[in-house]
């Protein structure tokens, strides 16, 4: 059953990395010996931090790289369909888990800048007292849109588009994770899985030649 679903999975979902040492690029902030590398290595998150790029540059990716490496509890809030309820709920739990297994809570929100004042200013208490540890990402310059007070206790890690070479890297995992027929159907098609996976086989039989 396990097999099957990981080849009948969504391409996006199956080339997605789970360890940092398949995640691709990005290596001013999770290179070798790098500050958040440590912290993501060693399940020490010194607090809570903001992810901030264009789409496409792995700010998901890393957030769930990271939900696969610690032992905290990992919750995962869309700011586009949650709201202050939802939100209120995580924090309830978080609380709970808290006082009764001295258990941490690690919040990642997607799209954090979608939330507005009100919203970003529920969350600042507990991000204060330790009761989450917040990871947002965004796409907009968190300067403009996230609550000054909420930014200044969270350490900020921009993240840049892939270079070539790293496209190239991430094709050659894809043409690995293929069957062939499937390569040769991808590589006609247009945009797969929200994003053109073409793209990656192109970069990848370019490699190889």
């Amino acid at each position: 059953m396990n097999e099957r679903m990981k080849t009948e999975a969504p391409l996006a979902a199956r080339m997605r990395p789970r360890t940092l040492d398949e995640f691709i690029g990005q290596e001013e902030i999770v290179g070798p010996g790098k500050l958040l590398r440590r912290a993501i290595e060693t399940d020490r998150l010194f607090s809570s931090i903001i992810l901030w790029g264009p789409p496409g540059t792995g700010k998901t990716t890393l957030a769930m790289v990271i939900a696969n490496q610690t032992k905290s509890h990992f919750e995962t809030l869309s700011a586009v369909m949650a709201g202050k309820a939802e939100l209120r709920e995580v924090i309830e739990k978080a609380l709970e888990r808290r006082k009764l297994y001295q258990a941490k809570t690690i919040l990642f929100v997607d799209e954090v800048h979608r939330w507005n004042k009100a919203q970003q200013d529920a969350l600042l208490p507990h991000v204060e007292n330790g009761t989450v540890t917040l990871i947002g990402a965004t796409t907009e310059n968190p300067y403009f849109e996230v609550n000054s007070a909420l930014l200044s206790r969270m350490q900020l890690f921009e993240l840049y588009p892939l270079e070539v070479a790293d496209l190239e890297r991430a094709g050659l995992s894809l043409l690995e994770d293929l069957a062939p027929e499937e390569v040769q159907r991808r590589y006609f098609q247009g945009r797969t899985d929200g994003y053109r996976a073409s793209d990656h086989i192109h970069f990848a039989l370019a490699a190889v030649k």
